[in-house]
């Protein structure tokens, strides 16, 4: 376990690509990922991309937004911007219209367009990251563990190069809880729950969270639980953070820079302190 008691962000630009001082960028928008042809999917499974111009072989960020797994949109975090990086902010549709089945289908489909379609934006597919904050935390957590989601689009879950989710649920979703008629403070874990799919053989994972006492719903302790599992199983490779002092929405931003600095050591670029 690691307790982040400062936090710095860098305001300086990380070069992850071959990126001019000058380099440009470009956003394009609503970009439809799904094959899916009811009203509600084509209107919300949507991505954004962000990228720089005129460059290749750029790590790609695939960002999910929170919202409890009822609410959000696509975004494209401002501190992920200007950093050499392609970064991909994903739609899904909502609970509790749809199942969370649907949900995590509409996730694994938007990645795998990202495997299929990112070169043309400069991204490299070896260099995925997925990642997102709170529900989108969640998401992330359950295509790395549970490999059948991007496995029904003919993506090996393994093929990232990280996954790196903001205050994910580990246990099954509060808001899939509610749909199952469970209060929020009544914890389970099935096949819905990042925990049951405990595996000692998936990437990298960074578990950050805000601190203990301020998150929302016991958070950190589910990832702390989680991240000791993973051990257990022979994942040596997972890494948690607590950021103290800071909240459920708080950590997000120091979240960026434990992200960029997990990024840059695995490029085997500098870090700094």
């Amino acid at each position: 376990m690691n307790r982040i008691t400062k936090i710095t962000v860098l305001l300086i630009l990380s070069l992850f690509c071959a990126v001019a001082s000058a380099q440009t960028y470009r956003q394009v928008n609503d970009i439809s990922y799904t094959q899916k042809s009811d009203a509600y999917s084509l209107e919300r499974l949507k991505l954004d991309v962000y990228h720089p111009e005129g460059v290749t072989d750029c790590p790609v960020i695939v960002w999910f937004h929170g919202g409890g797994l009822e609410a959000g949109n696509k975004e494209i975090p401002t501190p992920l911007k200007e950093k050499g990086l392609v970064v991909v902010g994903v739609n899904y549709r909502l609970l509790p219209r749809v199942t969370v089945k649907e949900t995590l289908d509409d996730a694994a489909e938007a990645v795998a367009w990202v495997f299929r379609h990112i070169a043309e934006y400069g991204g490299d597919t070896r260099k995925i990251v997925v990642t997102g904050h709170s529900a989108g935390g969640y998401i992330s957590l359950m295509l790395c563990l549970d490999k059948s989601w991007l496995a029904a689009y003919s993506v090996n879950a393994d093929d990232m190069m990280m996954y790196a989710p903001f205050s994910g649920q580990a246990i099954t979703h509060f808001n899939v809880r509610k749909m199952q008629g469970i209060p929020p403070l009544q914890a389970t874990i099935d096949e819905y729950a990042p925990l049951y799919w405990v595996r000692g053989d998936c990437p990298p994972m960074v578990l950050i969270c805000g601190d203990r006492e301020l998150e929302l719903y016991g958070r950190y302790d589910e990832n702390q639980y989680l991240a000791r599992m993973m051990k257990l199983a022979g994942h040596q490779q997972t890494y948690l953070y607590e950021i103290d002092g800071h909240g459920h929405n708080g950590m997000i931003l120091p979240g960026f820079h434990i992200l960029e600095t997990h990024l840059k050591q695995m490029l085997g670029q500098p870090v700094m302190p």
